[in-house]
Order: structure tokens, then C-alpha cells, then sequence
């Protein structure tokens, strides 16, 4: 160790132990750089924004210690990085997070940040509902991007409930956000919005028994559903013409599942969303389309 010194010692220390521990990422960070990068800076208490000549700073042995330790950490416990440092990026934003939820890193902050364009009208968003709330990052960015709007958000996991009130007060945004406890949309009778956003369980079977060992940290009961992914997704496109306003859309996330909806529903009119940022899996349908297909989507779930 007494070759490490400085900021980017550390770093390229760091990413070769994990390229030689093999570890898998995918909870914020998608290679070993960055992901060194995240966890040594967060064990200096350093911003990420720092200017790029104190990454050449000595560091005093104390520091050095206290970045190998999280080092050795990350590689010994297959614990995400989010979990080790108690904060996860979503939209731009902190959102507090442990194992009670999944890790916040869905491509739909893409769309929250575009104001679901041109699939809304943004300024005729006046009620949003998220489905799977988790820890609350879909819902409380939502909230942020419709200011005039109120939010609701619903979890059928108490525990990931505990965690979404922890950012909807870490960002203030209680006045306009309501947290459920709620069977996707049991809690929401009679209640319709604008817009409706969920990123629900879709992990099928397979790939449920293939995850690596980093998932195994993230609660079940948030990733899996059913043999092909689409127990909760199917419940959703059922359920969600009950729900939504006359122009209302609805937003879902069935990540590697979306072939298998596609084959199950093929005339069921799904707008693909195409992400700049890299992602794929998310469908966006709106109230009219849902209702047309209503009868079949009932038909298709009683006979799987």
C-alpha cells in the first residue's frame, strides 16, 4: 500500500481489485473505473465535481485506510456501492436507499426529465401516480418535474415505504406526495390521474436464478414476477383504464421482459421508448389504447 498516495492511485488500485474479483456492475456505475471513482470519493467526503488537479493530491494514511477498507468491502460483501454509501443518484438527485429497496437506476429518469414528452402535455399534468414506489426516486423526481402537480406513490412493501419517506422528506416534497400501502392499485379506488409511471417486478424465472451475487443484496419482492416477468405488468395494463383520465398515459418499465409482452400482446398499441442515454424496455400506452384492448388483455391473463 505504500505505493497509493494520491486520489488516482487509489482509483486505478481500486479498479484493477475489482476487475480481478470479477464483480458485476450495474447499480449506478457500469465498469470498474467509475465505479472505484464513486467509492473513493465517498470515503474522502469529496464532491465528484472536484477540480481535476486534486486527483493528483497526496492523501494522509488515515484516508488511504479508510478508502481500502470500503475497497476490500465492496469486493468481499458483493454489495452494490449504492448500499455501502447509503445514497443513490437518480434524475440528478440523492436519494437515500439500503437494502429495504432496490437500487434507483431506471432509464425512465430519462423521460421524468423530459416531462414524459410528446407523450403529455406537460402543463395538463395535473395527478401522477407511481406503481412499485420502491424508495420513492420515480415519484419525488416526478414531483420536482410537474410542480404544479400532486403525486401519489404506492408499495406493497412496507419496509421500502419506511425508505421512500425518508427522500419524500429529505427533498420536501409532502405537501404534494402521498405514500400508499397498496397492492398495485388497491389503495387508489376511484382515483384517476394524468399520468401513471412504474417500473413493477419484471425479472422471469431464468434470469431471476442467473443474477449476479449483487442483486442478491436488493429485496425479492422487488425484482421477480412470474415465470416470464410479466405477473405485475399484466395486472397493471388490466387494471390501469380504471385509473386513468380521458387523455391519461401510462408509463412501464418490463426491462428484458418486453419480447415476451410484445409475443403475448402483439396488436396491444405499445410505443417503444428509444433512450439517448442507453436502456430499453419501457412502453408507454395511453387511456384510449388501453380501453380498446381491454377484453383481450382480461382474456390473455385468465388463460396463462
Amino acid at each position: 500500500m505504500e505505493n497509493l498516495k494520491t486520489i488516482n492511485d487509489l482509483i486505478r488500485w481500486g479498479a484493477s481489485r475489482f476487475g480481478e474479483a470479477g464483480l458485476f456492475f450495474g447499480h449506478g456505475t457500469d465498469n470498474a473505473v467509475d465505479e472505484a471513482a464513486h467509492l473513493v470519493l465517498h470515503a474522502l467526503h469529496i464532491r465528484s465535481d472536484i477540480p481535476a488537479p486534486l486527483y493528483g493530491a497526496a492523501l494522509t494514511a488515515e484516508e488511504i485506510g479508510a478508502v481500502v477498507d470500503l475497497i476490500r468491502k465492496r469486493i468481499s460483501s458483493r454489495n452494490p456501492a449504492a448500499y455501502l454509501t447509503g445514497t443513490a443518484w437518480f434524475c440528478g438527485l440523492p436519494f437515500t436507499v439500503d437494502e429495504r429497496v432496490l437500487v434507483p437506476r431506471s432509464p425512465v429518469a430519462e423521460l421524468i426529465e423530459q416531462r414524459f414528452e410528446p407523450w403529455v402535455d406537460p402543463d395538463g399534468v395535473e395527478r401522477v401516480l407511481d406503481l412499485c414506489t420502491g424508495s420513492g426516486c420515480i415519484a419525488i423526481a416526478c414531483a420536482l418535474a410537474f410542480p404544479e402537480a400532486t403525486v401519489d406513490a404506492s408499495d406493497i412493501s412496507e419496509p421500502a415505504l419506511e425508505v421512500a419517506r425518508l427522500n419524500v422528506a429529505r427533498h420536501r416534497v409532502g405537501d404534494r406526495l402521498r405514500l400508499f400501502h397498496s397492492d398495485i392499485f388497491a389503495a387508489h379506488a376511484g382515483e384517476r390521474y394524468d399520468l401513471i409511471v412504474t417500473n413493477p417486478p419484471y425479472v422471469d424465472a431464468a434470469e431471476m436464478a442467473a443474477l449476479p451475487d449483487e442483486f442478491r443484496h436488493e429485496p425479492e419482492v422487488g425484482l421477480t414476477a412470474g415465470a416470464d416477468g410479466l405477473d405485475i405488468a399484466l395486472r397493471i395494463l388490466a387494471e390501469a383504464p380504471d385509473h386513468l383520465t380521458e387523455s391519461g398515459v401510462l408509463v412501464c418499465e418490463v426491462g428484458a421482459s418486453a419480447p415476451a409482452l410484445a409475443a403475448l400482446l402483439p396488436d396491444l398499441p405499445l410505443s417503444w421508448v428509444e433512450f439517448e442515454r442507453g436502456g430499453d424496455g419501457v412502453f408507454v400506452i395511453d387511456a384510449a389504447g388501453l380501453a380498446a384492448h381491454r377484453a383481450h388483455i382480461a382474456t390473455v391473463r385468465r388463460a396463462r
